[in-house]
């Protein structure tokens, strides 16, 4: 998903795409990708796919080696994937015509005030060209009954567009809005909880769908907070799917079968929120796909990475997509708490909750779990740590930003999180919760020592951030190590508490002890930055419909604004 807690730690269909299938190899294969650069000219190959079952068999010698093919990349550009062993790895890559070998590995996945905070306000001049546009969305899928997708009003899809709506029992048809979906599922299996469809069970691909492409909402918020329309930057344009990311990853082999697909379909502008350091541009999947889509005049917007804020850890740098790091808005959430010496003290988080009484609050040091528990981690509230007889119906002090998961597992009341890391966006939990600096944590050790000590976490506010927009802390940071004379990122755009639709089969932390399910959710990331810059390059295209892929990324570049400088969140 798109929080920050969870970057650290995301297909092949049937040829026909009628269903998605995984696809399993022998023990010692493993799943690679061949790529071979651009199709054959003037049909000199009749079928690729025969092809490349006749490269396989030289490289295995075998004549079951047919089996090991998973899929062939054969309508807009050149390679297959298929189930390798080590040395048959080493033939391909010295045969005649391969570019690359690489595994299929896995990559991670990296919302409406924020139009009308960059100047881009819902009365904005449209062209009727807008309904012609067709965004791809290669990410996690989309929830189709969502309201920012209802289709009343459209009419049938452009006649460019050649894609396909992949159904199942649970995504019956597409309409004029969403008019494609597809699956693919090669290196991830699915989990009970999951759509073997394009239905999206995390809701990351239907918010970054939504922030593109949305129609208006009136009355959007995430359980009363971030209240308005919801909107995304073209909401008259078509929205084609493709899910590549489920519970255990996205992978390498699906993202590029949907850079194959999303080019031959028509697209005019492709959205991919999701990513993976590479050392180079012929092993990445997304460098390789962008390539190709920039040669059949697609423009590509990516997010750079939430690895932030050391130096050069940006991803998704390749010189012919556009690299997108987040920056902040104007909005900012902050919940404070109320100890029971009347002192009050201000953290950030997203806290839908309202304590209506003191609670008594223990640290979660003094509060170990030592019948064969992780005991030496109940300072940081770590899985398995609390002893729950004695924070249940309580307040837990952490020493870490946690998902709490162990703080609802032990049943507290709620739960205050410190450490010395920037604070420059809010999280929602799972149970009332709070985020502090170093400097208030430590007075809280003071008042823990007094006698029966109380507090109360009181529900978020919302504030105005003077300081907007500055880079967040988690947005990755230049330089290209790969071409260090190519600046990277391209641009910034808004990725922090941003509101936009979400998926019912998820809940507001996509954790399963949440029970909180909402068609609206707020979210940060580079992966709600990316849409943003994907949105606005589509209304650029809407209005020249013959401009290159890089005349409007040059348009995007040089008419940004900069950015105030905030040593907050500066580099290390």
């Amino acid at each position: 998903m798109a929080s920050p807690l969870s970057w650290l730690g995301l297909i092949i269909c049937t040829l026909l795409f009628i269903s998605c299938q995984a696809s399993d190899g022998d023990d010692d294969r493993k799943a690679y990708i061949v790529y071979m650069g651009d199709l054959p000219k003037d049909d000199a190959i009749s079928s690729p796919s025969l092809l490349h079952a006749s490269m396989l068999q030289e490289a295995s010698d075998s004549s079951s080696s047919s089996e090991y093919l998973l899929h062939s990349y054969k309508k807009s550009f050149n390679g297959f994937v298929a189930n390798l062993t080590g040395e048959e790895v080493k033939k391909l890559s010295n045969m005649e015509g391969i570019v690359s070998v690489f595994p299929n590995e896995k990559m991670q996945l990296f919302t409406t005030r924020s139009w009308d905070f960059i100047g881009f306000p819902q009365d904005v001049e449209r062209t009727t060209n807008e309904s012609d546009i067709i965004v791809g969305i290669i990410d996690s899928g989309i929830w189709p009954e969502s309201a920012s997708f209802n289709a009343k009003g459209f009419s049938p899809p452009p006649r460019k567009w050649k894609g396909t709506c992949q159904t199942s029992s649970n995504f019956t048809s597409c309409n004029n809005k969403i008019i494609g979906a597809r699956c693919y599922h090669t290196g991830a299996e699915v989990e009970p909880n999951e759509y073997d469809s394009p239905r999206d069970s995390d809701g990351h691909g239907t918010h970054t769908a939504s922030i593109v492409a949305g129609g208006l909402v009136s009355g959007a918020s995430l359980l009363g907070f971030g209240s308005g329309t919801a909107r995304g930057g073209v909401p008259s344009a078509r929205i084609a799917v493709y899910k590549v990311c489920w519970s255990k990853g996205c992978y390498s082999a699906d993202v590029l079968a949907a850079f194959d697909d999303a080019i031959a379909d028509g697209v005019d502008i492709i959205s991919v929120s999701l990513g993976g350091y590479s050392p180079n541009y012929f092993e990445n999947p997304i460098a390789i796909g962008a390539f190709h889509a920039l040669k059949n005049g697609i423009l590509t917007s990516t997010a750079v990475g939430n690895y932030g804020h050391d130096r050069a850890t940006i991803t998704n740098l390749w010189p012919w997509s556009l690299s997108v790091a987040a920056s902040t808005i104007d909005r900012k959430f902050v919940t404070k708490v109320q100890l029971g010496n009347n002192q009050v003290y201000e953290g950030v988080s997203i806290n839908t909750f309202q304590m209506n009484d003191m609670y008594p609050i223990i640290y979660g040091g003094d509060a170990q779990n030592t019948t064969g528990g992780n005991s030496e981690y109940s300072s940081f509230c770590d899985k398995n740590s609390l002893n729950k007889s004695l924070v249940n119906g309580k307040i837990v002090l952490c020493d870490a930003l946690n998902w709490g998961e162990e703080a609802t597992s032990a049943g507290a009341a709620g739960m205050i999180m410190r450490d010395g890391a920037l604070k420059d966006f809010s999280l929602s939990f799972s149970l009332p919760a709070s985020y502090m600096d170093w400097s208030n944590g430590t007075e809280l050790d003071q008042y823990l020592n007094s006698t029966r000590p109380t507090a109360n976490i009181h529900r978020s506010v919302e504030v105005k951030d003077e300081l907007a927009p500055f880079i967040v802390s988690f947005s990755s940071r230049g330089p290209n190590l790969i071409t260090k004379d190519i600046l990277k990122p391209d641009l910034s755009a808004p990725g922090v508490n941003i509101l936009a639709a979400w998926s019912e089969a998820s809940t507001v932390t996509g954790k399963e002890w949440d029970t909180r399910v909402v068609p609206y959710n707020i979210m940060s990331g580079t992966s709600m930055a990316c849409p943003h810059a994907s949105g606005a390059a589509a209304y650029i295209k809407s209005f020249h419909p013959t401009w290159s892929p890089s005349a409007i990324k040059s348009a995007l570049m040089t008419t940004g604004t900069g950015l105030i400088y905030n040593p907050n969140a500066s580099l290390k």
